[in-house]
């Protein structure tokens, strides 16, 4: 039995004048028949009248967490342009790419068409992206080793015992973050070592209520 392709459609024009209205519904038009012709069922269309050099654009953003959230298969523009230009549109085939979303235009009949420069740019913002993320993990295990070594014991801290990650504590704790700053590590680490035991939080975070911890006392 074959598996049902999900897709969905893309349209952008750059302005919210009244004489795009007819851009955008052709746009729509030729994407569902696409999607038909394709053997897509579309689960949704999103637009946007926004410059195509802007990330921040309400359609395009709900389109990314849709793909994120409903495991599409593709998404479906007219040409490349309408996804974006310049930096934007690579930064948007880059996020794409990692939800293995494929990318098809009407104007290719089908995938689009990647010259040279930009597959290479690709793989340079995976590689680069990966090594981010091999770094991000290297600073975890440093802070832990060091919290550990001046006698911090993250398993008597953790929620759940059996989820060595903690990742089902979501409020940052306070005094978890006072522990660590008086053992001497400083707001990196710390913030580190609370990544490292599944709390999603930054080193201003960290800073901040560390500082509000200290107003209260004061006060």
């Amino acid at each position: 039995m074959n598996q049902v392709k999900k897709s969905v459609s893309y349209c952008r024009v750059s302005t919210d004048k009244e004489q795009q209205d007819k851009s955008l519904s052709r746009q729509e038009e030729e994407l569902e028949q696409m999607a038909e012709e394709l053997g897509f069922i579309n689960q949704k269309t999103f637009t946007d009248r926004h410059s195509g050099f802007d990330i921040d654009r309400e359609g395009l953003l709900d389109l990314l967490e849709y793909v994120r959230d409903e495991e599409i298969d593709a998404v479906l523009i007219q040409d490349e342009t309408r996804l974006g230009r310049g930096n934007a549109r690579m930064a948007v085939l880059h996020l794409l790419e990692k939800t293995n979303t494929e990318v098809y235009s009407h104007s290719d009949k089908g995938p689009i068409a990647l010259n040279e420069m930009d597959t290479m740019l690709l793989e340079i913002l995976s590689i680069v992206e990966e090594y981010q993320r091999k770094l991000h993990n290297a600073k975890i295990r440093r802070g832990m080793k060091r919290a550990v070594k001046k006698g911090y014991r993250p398993e008597r801290n953790l929620k759940n015992k059996g989820n060595m990650e903690g990742r089902e504590r979501i409020e940052i704790p306070i005094s978890e973050i006072v522990s660590l700053r008086v053992k001497g590590l400083t707001y990196e680490e710390i913030t580190s070592v609370l990544n490292g035991l599944g709390h999603d939080v930054s080193k201003a975070t960290v800073h901040r209520r560390y500082i509000e911890y200290q107003k209260k006392q004061e006060g």
